[in-house]
C-alpha cells in the first residue's frame, strides 16, 4: 500500500470525511487518518439536528448550501442517514426570550429561510402538548434531523468507493514539514507524505495549529443528552426552548432524545465529556415543566460528545495563514453537524484551486491574530462553573 498521497486529512469526523469524499471524487489520492473510529466523537454523538433557525447571519450561505446536500443525501452518498424533514419549533416563555426569538426569525427570513410565527391561540393550536408558558413560537418547515451514529460511516464508505483510503486506529504522533510536502508519523504504520495536509482534528485541532504558528482559543465541551424509552409517536418537529434548557425530538421508533444547556467542559484527558447526574435531573425537570406528558418517561441512556468550540461560535475553515499546503476545518461549536457537507465541498474546491460557491473568508483562522470577542450565544450556553470530573 502506498504511503504517498495528494492529501492527508487528520480527523475522521464529518468535516474531515466530507472533505475526503469530495477530494476523492475530484481524483485526489486521499488518506483519512482517525485516532479511534470514524464519527465516534461529536459527529456521532450529537443531537442530529439539521437546524437552520437561529444561525448567525454570516453562516446562512454555508448552512443553506449544506441543507441542499442533506436533502439529497441518498443520491450524494449512495445510502441513507435516516434524514427526516420534520421541521423545527423555537418557543419562548418570557418577553425577553420572545424578543430574541423574533430577532432570530427576522435574521433567518432576511437570509432566505421560510419562518412562521405563532402567538397566543395559534401556539396552543399548533403545540397543544406545551404548557401555557409557551408565549411565542417560530416554525421552520425546512429544518430536519438525521441519525448521527450512521452518517459519518456512510460518508466514509462513499469516500473509499471513490478511491480514498481510511486509516482507523491511527494516532498522529508527529508532523514534519519539508519543502514540498508534509510527513505524518504514526505508531503503527510507515510514515505518510502529501503536499496538502488538512487539520480536521475536532477538539484536538489546536495542537496542530500551535505547531504551525497559529494558535487558537479552542476548547472542548459537549451538551448533556439523554434518550427515553420508546413511547407512542406524537411529536413531529424538533422543539427548542430558546432559553436552551430543553431541546427535544422524537425518533420514528418512539424514543425521545433530549439535549440542553449549559454545556459541560470535556474531561482533562480530552477524550470524553462526563455528564454530571444533576444535569440529567435538571433536563428531566425541564422536559416535565414544558411538556407535562413526558414527566413519567424513563431515561435509558445518557451521553455527551467532545466538540471543539471557538469564542465566536464559528468554525475555522480554509487555508493556513502561516504554512503553504495546510488547511483547517474544525471548531463546529455545536453546529458543525449541519454545515459539514458544505464545509467539505467548499474546502475541497479550494484545495483543488477552484472557486468555492460560498465565501470562506469569515471562517479564516487569521481572525485569531487579534482578539476575537466572545459571542452572546457562547455566554448563554456555557456555565463557567460547569466542568467535567
Amino acid at each position: 500500500m502506498s504511503s504517498n498521497f495528494d492529501v492527508i486529512i487528520i480527523g475522521g469526523g464529518l468535516f474531515g470525511s466530507f472533505t475526503g469524499l469530495f477530494l476523492a471524487r475530484s481524483g485526489k489520492r486521499v488518506a483519512l487518518l482517525e485516532r479511534g473510529l470514524v464519527g465516534a466523537q461529536s459527529s456521532g454523538a450529537n443531537f442530529g439536528g439539521l437546524r437552520l433557525q437561529g444561525r448567525s447571519p454570516e453562516q446562512y450561505p454555508l448552512s443553506l448550501m449544506a441543507q441542499g446536500h442533506w436533502e439529497n443525501f441518498d443520491g450524494l452518498i449512495g445510502e441513507g442517514c435516516e434524514y427526516d424533514r420534520n421541521g423545527m419549533v423555537y418557543f419562548a416563555s418570557s418577553e425577553a426570550s420572545r424578543d430574541r426569538l423574533l430577532k432570530y426569525a427576522s435574521s433567518s427570513r432576511a437570509c432566505g429561510l421560510e419562518i412562521e410565527i405563532w402567538e397566543g391561540d395559534e401556539v396552543r393550536r399548533q403545540l397543544p402538548w406545551l404548557t401555557g408558558s409557551g408565549l411565542t413560537a417560530s416554525y421552520s418547515p425546512r429544518c430536519a434531523v438525521a441519525n448521527p451514529r450512521i452518517t459519518t460511516p456512510a460518508v466514509v464508505r462513499a469516500m473509499t468507493r471513490a478511491g480514498g483510503q481510511l486509516f482507523e486506529g491511527t494516532e498522529v504522533v508527529g508532523i514534519d514539514q519539508g519543502q514540498t510536502s508534509f510527513t505524518v508519523s504514526t505508531p503503527n504504520r510507515p510514515p505518510m507524505t502529501a503536499p496538502v495536509l488538512v487539520n480536521a482534528a475536532g477538539g484536538w485541532a489546536g495542537t496542530i495549529c500551535e505547531q504551525f504558528g497559529e494558535p487558537v482559543p479552542l476548547f472542548s465541551a459537549g451538551p448533556p443528552q439523554f434518550v427515553t424509552e420508546p413511547m407512542p409517536y406524537v411529536l413531529k418537529p424538533s422543539v427548542y426552548a430558546i432559553e436552551g434548557d430543553m431541546i427535544i425530538r422524537q425518533t420514528s421508533r418512539g424514543n425521545f432524545i433530549f439535549a440542553g444547556y449549559p454545556r459541560t467542559l470535556a474531561n482533562d484527558d480530552g477524550r470524553h465529556t462526563f455528564v454530571p447526574p444533576q444535569k440529567t435531573l435538571n433536563g428531566m425537570r425541564a422536559v416535565g415543566t414544558h411538556v407535562p406528558g413526558f414527566r413519567n418517561a424513563e431515561v435509558i441512556r445518557v451521553w455527551s460528545g467532545v466538540e471543539g468550540y471557538l469564542p465566536d461560535m464559528l468554525p475555522a475553515i480554509g487555508a493556513s495563514q502561516t504554512t503553504a499546503g495546510l488547511y483547517h476545518a474544525f471548531g463546529g461549536s455545536g453546529g458543525g453537524f449541519q454545515i459539514a457537507p458544505a464545509v467539505g465541498e467548499c474546502l475541497a474546491l479550494e484545495i483543488c484551486g477552484k472557486k468555492a460557491p460560498v465565501d470562506l473568508s469569515p471562517y479564516s483562522i487569521g481572525r485569531f491574530r487579534s482578539s476575537v470577542e466572545a459571542s452572546d450565544k457562547l455566554m448563554r450556553e456555557f456555565d463557567p462553573a460547569s466542568s467535567s470530573r
